[in-house]
């Protein structure tokens, strides 16, 4: 499939595109989505050779960025991803064998940022629901247009771009270079009204920790020589 880009949204802070995704032009003349960042891995399974073909070849060609494996069977896919590590897995849900659900659960287990989409050729909506609480991240029906399938896979590279950056944050704690004091923005979209707590303060209050003072050898050896 021939995609031409329009623009690189990714720097552009008033687009409605995810970061790090641009908007193409299909050859059919639809817009679609497609992800721009570093490059990402994705295995695809089923147990149907001509689909495996068919996805691999529209893959290819609308994203340069992704590295695809392809995998025809449940038992095959979980030992792939316990083995390595993928960004995205597409997975076919009635397999022979180990199927669809069962490789859902191997991918999130391996990595929770791990996106998980479910297709299937049979439209059975307790499938969907079922998949969805086990924590697939979209569930599609066979056959699917080319163009939707991209933008849903595009859909899932820019939300785990988004999970990641979150996770990365949260475990960020900001102290004043100065005072040293914590400061917690819990609740706050405006990181200036966030609340500044000195350590004990911190860890009394925020942490639940219980606090009992003492002294360390540095601080008990300074103290003696000021005598």
């Amino acid at each position: 499939m021939l995609t031409l880009p329009v623009k690189n949204m990714g720097s552009n802070p008033g687009s409605a595109e995810p970061a790090g995704c641009r908007k193409v032009i299909t050859t059919a003349g639809k817009e679609k989505i497609m992800n721009t960042s570093p490059r990402k891995s994705m295995l695809l399974v089923d147990d149907e050779q001509i689909i495996l073909q068919s996805l691999s070849r529209d893959l290819a060609s609308a994203d340069r960025n992704l590295d695809l494996t392809v995998s025809g069977s449940g038992e095959e896919a979980i030992a792939m991803i316990n083995a390595g590590s993928f960004d995205l897995v597409m997975t076919d849900l009635v397999m022979p064998g180990l199927d669809g659900f069962q490789v859902l659960k191997a991918g999130k287990q391996k990595d929770a940022q791990t996106m998980v989409i479910i297709f299937t050729g049979y439209a059975d909506l307790d499938a969907a629901v079922d998949a969805l609480r086990l924590g697939a991240d979209d569930f599609l029906q066979k056959p699917c247009d080319s163009d939707e399938l991209l933008y849903r896979i595009s859909n899932c590279f820019a939300k785990q771009d988004l999970q990641r950056k979150v996770a990365l944050y949260e475990n960020i704690l900001p102290i004043c270079c100065y005072c040293k004091k914590i400061r917690v923005d819990q609740n706050q979209t405006d990181q200036s009204k966030g609340r500044w707590y000195s350590m004990e303060e911190y860890l009394n209050a925020v942490k639940k920790v219980q606090i009992t003072h003492g002294c360390c050898p540095d601080c008990f050896n300074n103290e003696i020589q000021k005598l």
